[in-house]
This record gives C-alpha cells, structure tokens and sequence, in this order.
C-alpha cells in the first residue's frame, strides 16, 4: 500500500447558548478526532449588537455563541492553546472585531500572535445577498476587510483574513456558474482594493494572494460540483498571473474550505440527508488536483432544528471513515484525462468568466451589489429551482417522489431529536454584558494582560476609533485598543455605525422575473382567481400581503420566494427586507391596511417575537388580521404558536409555495367571514 495523503482539516461548525457551553462542546470535539474548530457566532455578535438591545431579542445564543467582549472570548478558548489551534471563524461585519479579541486572548495565552493559524470569513458582498449579517455600507466594509488583510499580511502571516463565501450563494439559488463568478467577482474587488489602498509594498503583494481563501458549498450533484472545483482552480490561477502578476505557483493556489449543501436538506425522511450528505462530500474530496483544505459537514437533522452534539459527532466520523477506511488518499487525482469531466469543466469556466465579463462592465461586484444586480439573479434563479421541485422536473427523494415511508426510529420523538437552547440562558447573558460594562475599569478586567493599569478606558478607546474611523488610517490598531479596554461589541459597532451609517440591502424581489407562469389550468391560475375573488368580496382593489422577518435572521430566501409568488399570484406584497422589530412590523400592517402578516424566522427566535407581534397587532386593534408563520419550527414550538393565535405554521416540508398562497387566501377569507371557495385544492390540481 502505498503513502497516503494528509487527510484534509476536519472541523465541525459549532457554538451556542453560552461562551461556557461552547467550551466544553469545543474540548469535547477535539478529543473525538476533530482537527480545526469552527465557531459559529450568534446573531447579535455577527450583527454588532449587544445582548441587551432590542433587535437581539430572542437572538441570543440561538445560532451561535454570544461573544460580547473580552471576557466571553477569554471563556469560549479557556484550556485551548491558541498557538497550537486552526480556528475557522464565520464572522463577517464584525470580523475585525472579532479577530483582535482573538489576538488579544493568545497574547494572554502567552502565545507569539506571527504564529497563529486560522480564518475569519469576512466576506461581505455575499451578506448583502445571502445571510444579511451586513452592518455598514460597501464602501467602508470593504475597507475594514482591506485593513484586516494590511494588518494580517504583516503581523498575522500564517491567518487567512478573508474567506470569499460562495457557499451562502449556492443557499440562495445561486447556479454553478453564478457561484464561481460572483465568487471571484467578489475575490477582484477585495484585491484590487488592497492594491489600491496603498498599505501593502508591491513585492509583498503576492503575500496577500497567497492568503485569500475560498468557503464553498457541494451540492448533491456530486460530478458538476466537482468540476466546478476544478473550474474555480482554473480561472483563479488565471486571474492571479494574468491580473496581479503572481509568478510563485504556490502562492496562486486555490485554497478553499467546503460546508456541504444545507439547502437539500429535507425535514420529510430527514434519514435520507445522510447520504445526501456524503455524496456532497464526495464531490469536494474525490479530486486530489482540486481537493477541499478543510471540511465541515451539517448533521442529518439540520432541517428540523440545532443538531445534539451526537448529531454532530456523526457528521464527523463522515469525515474519518472517508479519510482512513478508505484508499482515497493512496492515489493521484482520478479525473485527470477525463474528456467528460475536461468538458463540463471547459464550459462552467466559459460561462461563469462571461458572467464575471458582464459583472466587470457593470463597475465590478459592489456596484453590482447596489444597483440590485446580484441579488435579482440570486432569487430568479431561487425561484426557478423551487418551480422544478413543485412542478416535478427536479425530484427530491421523500419530498415529491418516494414519499411511503416507514417511521422512523430518528424522530420518534420529534422534541428531542434536536437540541433545544434554554431561554433563561439569554437573561444570564443579558445580566452579564451589563455587569461587564458596570465593572471593566475596576483592577479585575485586566488581570492576565501584558500591561495591567496602562490603558485607557473604553470611552477613551472608542473616541480614538472614531476619530481613525473618520481618517484612511488602519482601523484594526485602535480596535485592538478597544479589546484590551473591554469595549462591547455593539459599542465597537455602535462607533463605526455613527462615522459610516448602516446600509439596506436590496431584496432583489421586484425585479425577479415571472419563474411559475399562470397558465390556464394551472395551480398558479386557480390561486389567482381565488385572490381576485376575495378581493372583489371583500370591497378592496388587491389583497395585500405583509413579509416581514422580525429579528437578526438574515436568512431572506423563503421569504423572498414567498413574496415573489404571492407577487405573482396577484397579491400586492410589502416586503421591506431583514432586521425589523415586532413594533416596526405591526406599524407597517396597520400602515399598509394589509389583509394578512406573514412572518419568516429560521434562527430560532419564533418563540419570543411571534407572539410580540399578535400582542402588538391586539394593541393596534388589528386583532383579527391573520399571521402565518414560516421557518424551522420544531414541533412542539409550531403547536403553541397556534395555540398563541397563529393561522398557520409552514415548515421546510412544506415545498409547495403556490399551496401555501393559496392557503393565505383561505386564512384572508375566513377572517373576513367570507365562506369557503368551492375549488379544488391546487395540490391536486397540479397532480
């Protein structure tokens, strides 16, 4: 047998609740064979807010770990040596902020800072369409992430200050060829605005190229995803020789980490996401010639809620099974030759380098972020995938094909198949920030710091940002400055907010093409009939339908494809995009003399700001307006919704979007007291 290849890094995406909690998941990960930590931050930190403002309610801990200052950072890598660590964070608006609390913990760890290894993602082009962690407007973030990528090049050689994330591209609709191209569109933008800034020498300039790494996502269609790897390969090798003049081949090396598909996972026959799960595995492992760096997979119920750390442990030994019971690594890569693959490869780069073509004429990725481009293109092609699973054309196994199935041990119990985050944990934390900033001049706060009693206090430290802030100088000293001086997160933020403003992202729903047509006879057009009916019952010109997503889940994709439908079905929708509280909802239902509320909330805050809103439209005398919720909602959270006044719960296994119009339309009538439509149900029609 001959010698195997290092397997690639193998990490595990995690962090919730509390810097504690998450600790000890991260000690108990590494001692099961994990190779890299990944750490996922909570809404709030990823955002800049504090635990204690009003947008973070019902926020905190859910999708990650809350990292509010210093001493949240100190617990989370308590008795981990950070000198000895890869640690992938996914953090973007705040990435600057978040790296120099990680600085400043291994500094008290004793460690030599020039030696640290890891990843802040810090791609922000992709919030604006995607996640929507997005803070500050593109100008000033893409300067924050040009003076992180100054900074590390000279004093943090071995850290990758960008991550360019395709991944949450692929989640919103994104098209192979849409990935690679607004992917190295972003990668340009990032580079020509270091090369432009001035803060890098020419002759170090290919230190930066050698740092820029790639998160990409693998779908199930495991072979084109595979070529699509080899096509990312292939056009950055060009664009660093031909663009920058890089001649060090090891510095062009494409250099990514993988997170495979979330977007296929199913909540119906959730068993079958295993297997959906390793062959999305397969395609970004299989090819040693473009083979992952690092991998990190979802666990098999990721559809119905947070995974148990069993669920991720699974997951896990995925990875190893693959990497040490397997051969694959004994050999070279097994496509090279390959006239199939060599063509689908030759046209994915064709494609996606007129794309990049066409985003280059536009000014290049940030204009075409704010004009709405991207962001249009991503739900057209979201829509038109959706359209294909309804209509039959793309099958999902248990969803619209092969639906018999036996019960299944995994979710016998539904309330426990998943882990559940304890509310009174984000009252502990709300409590705890406070006492932080009550308490952080006192002598404690700087016990382990290279030089107690020398800083000044955080109130000086964020005037000194601030004032940075208004200049062109580096932004990561003086937010080091603001770390060691126990500055909070939504103070970091809440400085930088005052000198650059905030910034709303197009929705990129009113320019989105028609993907459902509403042909006669189609379940499109009896939903039409059945809203222009109501309407005309009901005295009004067109039913008006309110999305709204309460809260920091930036996740829009449902909602958008709901607004779009709904759009088509010849709703007047009012869609104001991500980040509005409850009371701004509310406002804008009784503003709008809308006929229902449709909220959207995939981060586990349901609980808490579904029922702000029905107490807030009681408030309003909009008592009887219909809500109906949608998101990852598990069970037992679904029933007491209803039980709190919702009309009705969607959840991932509920895939058919015209259906869920049409039962919109229903929920309007019976609040209405109009009496029931004599129609077929457009399920049936479609079938």
């Amino acid at each position: 047998m001959g010698a195997k290849d290092r397997p690639w890094l193998m990490r595990t995406y995690a962090g919730h609740s509390t810097a504690e909690a998450s600790n000890e998941l991260y000690r108990r990960n590494l001692a099961k064979g994990q190779t890299g930590l990944s750490v996922a931050f909570d809404l709030p930190t990823q955002t800049g807010y504090d635990p204690d403002h009003v947008l973070a309610r019902g926020e905190v801990g859910r999708v990650g770990v809350p990292v509010s200052h210093l001493g949240d950072m100190r617990r989370l890598f308590d008795g981990i040596p950070l000198d000895r660590m890869n640690t992938s964070m996914t953090i973007n608006a705040t990435a600057m902020w978040l790296l120099a609390l990680y600085q400043v913990v291994a500094e008290e760890q004793g460690a030599d800072v020039s030696q640290l290894q890891g990843t802040t993602q810090n791609d922000i082009v992709k919030e604006y369409l995607s996640r929507g962690t997005h803070v500050f407007p593109p100008g000033p973030s893409l300067r924050l992430t040009t003076d992180m990528i100054a900074y590390t090049v000279a004093h943090i050689p071995k850290w990758n200050p960008v991550n360019i994330c395709s991944y949450h591209l692929q989640e919103a609709g994104a098209t192979p060829v849409q990935e690679i191209a607004y992917a190295m569109s972003t990668a340009i933008a990032v580079l020509d605005a270091v090369r432009d800034s001035g803060q890098v020498p020419p002759e170090r300039f290919g230190d930066v190229v050698a740092r820029i790494s790639f998160f990409v996502n693998a779908g199930v269609r495991f072979v084109e995803e595979m070529c699509k790897m080899r096509a990312f390969t292939r056009i950055w090798d060009r664009i660093t020789g031909e663009r920058y003049g890089i001649t060090e081949p090891k510095q062009r090396r494409f250099r990514y980490g993988v997170q495979v598909n979330s977007l296929g996972l199913t909540e119906a026959q959730p068993e079958n996401n295993v297997q959906r799960i390793v062959l999305e595995m397969l395609a970004v492992t299989l090819s040693k010639d473009a083979r992952a760096r690092a991998v990190q997979l979802p666990a098999w119920n990721e559809a119905l809620g947070l995974p148990r750390p069993w669920d991720q442990q699974w997951s896990l030994r995925i990875q190893q099974v693959l990497a040490h019971e397997s051969d694959l690594l004994e050999y070279e890569d097994l496509f090279a030759g390959s006239h199939v693959v060599e063509k689908k490869v030759d046209a994915l780069v064709g494609e996606a380098e007129a794309e990049m073509a066409r985003i280059e004429e536009m000014g290049g990725a940030m204009a075409a972020v704010e004009s709405g481009y991207l962001k249009s293109q991503l739900v057209a092609s979201h829509a038109e995938r959706r359209s294909r699973i309804e209509s039959g054309e793309e099958t999902i196994v248990g969803v619209n094909a092969y639906e018999s199935t036996e019960p299944s041990p995994l979710t016998a119990d539904l309330d426990t198949a998943i882990m559940t985050v304890d509310p009174a944990g984000e009252t502990a934390v709300v409590t705890a920030v406070q006492e932080w900033r009550e308490t952080r001049d006192a002598p404690f706060w700087r016990e382990g710091a290279r030089e107690p009693g020398l800083h000044p206090s955080a109130a000086q430290a964020l005037r000194q940002l601030k004032e940075a802030a208004g200049t062109d100088a580096n932004l990561m000293e003086a937010t080091l400055e603001c770390a060691r001086t126990g500055v909070t997160t939504g103070e970091w933020a809440g400085a930088l907010r005052e000198v650059f403003g905030e910034f709303r992202a197009p929705t990129g729903v009113g320019g989105a093409p028609v993907a459902v047509p509403a042909e006669e006879g189609s379940p499109l057009a009896a939903v039409r009939a059945a809203v222009d009916r109501t309407a005309a019952e009901l005295g009004t010109g067109r039913l008006r339908l309110l999305v709204g997503k309460p809260g920091l889940d930036g996740h829009s994709n449902g909602a958008e494809q709901i607004a779009v439908r709904a759009r088509d079905a010849g709703f007047e929708v009012v869609y104001q995009g991500i980040r509005l509280t409850p009371e701004e909802i509310v406002s804008a239902a009784v503003a709008e003399d809308v006929h229902c509320v449709g909220l959207s909330i995939l981060s586990g805050s349901h609980a808490e700001l579904v029922p702000d809103v029905l107490d807030r439209l009681r408030l309003a005398g909009a008592a009887d307006l219909p809500v109906i919720v949608g998101g990852i909602i598990p069970t037992a959270d679904a029933r007491a919704l209803r039980e709190a006044g919702v009309a009705a719960v969607f959840t991932p296994k509920d895939f058919g979007i015209t259906e869920i119009i049409g039962r919109i339309v229903e929920e309007i009538r019976t609040a209405g007291r109009l009496d029931p439509l004599d129609q077929p149900d457009p399920l049936e029609v479609s079938l």
